[in-house]
Formats: C-alpha cells, sequence, structure tokens
C-alpha cells in the first residue's frame, strides 16, 4: 500500500506564493508519475500539473508560469511552488500517484490553500 500525505497549505494574500509538498511512502518513487489536482467545493476535481518518472512535466493553462512542479526521488517527495496567486487559486489541492506499471492510483487527503485579502 502507498501512503499519499500533503502538506504547505495555508492562507495567503493575493499575490503571495505558497509550495506544497508530497510525500509518498513508497519503495522507488522513480516509478510513480506524479501530479497535482485541486477542487473546490460543488467542483470536480481539475487537473494542475504533472511529472512523470522520466520529468516530463505538464501545466494547466490558468497556473502556466506561476506554478512550478518538481519531485526529489531520493527524498520520495514532490512540490508545487505556487506563486502570483490568486482568489480563483483557492482549492483543496490533492496529490496523485500513479504507477508507470500498472493501473494504480493513490491520492492523498487534500491540503487547504486559501488566496484572499
Amino acid at each position: 500500500q502507498v501512503h499519499v500525505v500533503e502538506s504547505g497549505g495555508g492562507s495567503v494574500q493575493p499575490g503571495g506564493s505558497l509550495t506544497l509538498s508530497c510525500a509518498v511512502s513508497v519503495r522507488v518513487l522513480g516509478i510513480l508519475n506524479m501530479a497535482w489536482y485541486r477542487q473546490v467545493p460543488g467542483k470536480e476535481r481539475e487537473f494542475v500539473a504533472r511529472i512523470t518518472y522520466y520529468n516530463n512535466i505538464n501545466y494547466a493553462d490558468s497556473v502556466k508560469g506561476r506554478f512550478t512542479i518538481s519531485r526529489n526521488d531520493a527524498k520520495k517527495q514532490m512540490y508545487l511552488h505556487m506563486s502570483d496567486l490568486k482568489p480563483e487559486d483557492t482549492a483543496v489541492y490533492y496529490c496523485n500517484a500513479k504507477s508507470s506499471r500498472s493501473a494504480d492510483e493513490f491520492w492523498g487527503q487534500g491540503t487547504q490553500v486559501t488566496v484572499s485579502s
């Protein structure tokens, strides 16, 4: 069983920055494709950013140029650095880990990010 735990959420003013972390309890992180999603009440969970096990990166158009995804396989962690935050970035952010070798997929419990003045 793979456990995924997010941290780093909080409250920030518009224009501010925040970095989320995702710790994965797995023997080898290098076989996992990792991603961040977010969800606001009443809406579906939406894709934010993805980094594959071979470091191919994709972003949602809404966060391009503002968010940066990265991973440290030795530390078994993934990160999302968010800058120039906007009120519409307010959501619960979820870490997703998906095996590159099977259909296994794992989610964290989420961490709240609130952007308001």
